[in-house]
């Protein structure tokens, strides 16, 4: 995921969403199939495996034809910039292309892959995909190593391979908590965990990728957003993350040292707000049994697909032992396509995106008309889309119905300059930016683009109704 770019919860009886655990919002679910009895756990425990995983060769079809390997002609799948799981340039000093896309043979995913065969209980993923890089912007995702049919697996993963965050709730705190103690954990082990191969491939701390969600924003660039209430919401969460921090970080600090190549140090607050960002933009909230809770997870090779509302592939699984967490090609897939999933049943808009993920959902067949019109839509109390594309779901936000107050208060917050005067500032501060690295220059562009594309929105559903 590139800086300005980058799921919900809410399951029926059957259904792991097809969503990152985002805490504050109406959320959908997805068809699931599994019956099994549930086993569930307040903390992760690491799965046993055989040390060879650290050492063994991957012999998948990954590899299997090296030598042999055609180019192919990029398709229409393989270039998206369309956002997710993301991270910039991979690192690689071994590339392989598949069509326009560029296998990731890097040091740390050769261990990745090891580590996904060595766990997959039969899964045959690594036959299927890969990681890659994804031209124009270098956007790392999952492309697709061979044709997929409609209804055959792309992703199979155990449950076992899962990190299982515990029971759902509406704070990311608390699992945040759990998975920083993971985290420290594997720092100060060299690498050396179970999981640390998968770990490694986290997006890194105060990377560029977490600092364009509200979490981190400037003052300024909240300000910039011109919406009360997502400004509300974001220092909330920063708040419940700082008593988190004090209640559950600081008493046990010695099971949280953050280890930085040869030093090591207290975790700090940064670090666990970092871990929430983890948290809302990566889990995935997964039935359990029709009368339990669900659980959060983060599970590898799916939580590394990037985002496309319109993708049609369905995920299914239960978070109990035993079961399998799969994603069902929803169309055939040709090779040298990038894996995309749908982040929130297609029903999230572009608040949640910039809150919880940090990126605008801002491409695709509807150039992201649609991630605006769902927060247009709840600004004037409608019910249903301007753009006829489906009923808006982004009249609540941190899990609360818009009342006619914020409404009032959010409009009046846009109304105090024009479109055309934000315009004219994103232009100069695009002129900047290719001048300079700066974060807080970032940010502001981005919330520029939010209330741009507000008001654009806002617009258009005038005209409509």
């Amino acid at each position: 995921m590139m800086p300005k770019q980058s799921q919900k919860r809410k399951q029926r009886q059957h259904g792991l969403q097809c969503v990152s655990s985002s805490y504050f919002l109406l959320t959908i679910m997805i068809i699931m199939a599994f019956e099994i009895a549930s086993s569930e756990k307040g903390k992760i425990e690491a799965f046993v495996v055989p040390k060879a995983a650290t050492t063994m060769k991957v012999t998948t079809a990954l590899f299997a034809k090296k030598k042999a390997t055609k180019k192919k002609k990029s398709s229409s799948g393989a270039g998206s910039s369309l956002k997710g799981f993301g991270g910039g340039t991979a690192t690689s000093s071994d590339e392989s292309a598949t069509g326009a896309a560029k296998i990731d043979k890097s040091a740390k995913a050769l261990s990745f892959y090891n580590y996904i065969e060595t766990n997959e209980q039969g899964g045959n993923n690594l036959k299927r995909v890969a990681l890659a890089t994804f031209p124009p912007a270098n956007i790392r995702g999952l492309v697709a190593l061979r044709d997929i049919k409609k209804g055959d697996a792309i992703l199979d993963i155990p449950y076992e391979l899962a990190l299982d965050l515990g029971v759902e709730n509406s704070d990311p705190t608390l699992p945040a908590v759990t998975l920083l103690q993971k985290y420290c954990t594997y720092l100060n082990s060299d690498g050396s965990t179970i999981d640390g191969p998968y770990m490694e491939l986290l997006p890194e701390y105060k990377g560029r990728d977490s600092l364009t969600s509200t979490d981190f924003f400037s003052a300024e660039a909240l300000e910039k957003l011109q919406h009360p209430l997502i400004v509300e919401e974001t220092l909330n969460r920063r708040e419940k993350t700082k008593q988190r921090y004090e209640s559950d970080v600081m008493p046990n600090i010695q099971n949280f040292q953050w280890k930085d190549g040869s030093n090591s140090a207290a975790a700090t607050l940064d670090h666990l707000q970092w871990a929430v960002w983890l948290i809302t933009s990566r889990v995935l909230t997964v039935q359990t049994t029709d009368t339990k809770p669900a659980n959060r997870l983060m599970i590898p090779l799916l939580d590394m697909c990037n985002h496309d509302r319109h993708s049609q592939h369905v995920l299914t699984g239960r978070a109990i032992p035993g079961a399998r967490l799969k994603v069902l090609a929803g169309c055939n897939v040709k090779a040298g396509e990038q894996i995309l999933i749908s982040y929130g049943g297609g029903l999230e808009g572009n608040d949640r995106f910039i809150q919880d993920y940090g990126f605008l959902d801002v491409y695709g067949k509807d150039e992201g008309k649609v991630a605006f019109e769902f927060v247009g839509a709840s600004l004037v109390g409608s019910s249903t889309g301007g753009f006829g594309k489906r009923p808006s779901a982004a009249s609540a936000v941190g899990g609360r119905r818009m009342s006619k107050v914020d409404r009032e208060r959010t409009l009046e917050a846009l109304g105090r300059t024009s479109l055309e005067e934000d315009e004219e500032e994103l232009k100069q501060l695009s002129e900047k930016e290719g001048e300079s690295d700066n974060c807080d220059l970032m940010q502001v562009k981005e919330a520029l683009e939010f209330r741009i594309g507000v008001k654009k929105a806002l617009s258009i559903l005038k005209q409509t109704t």
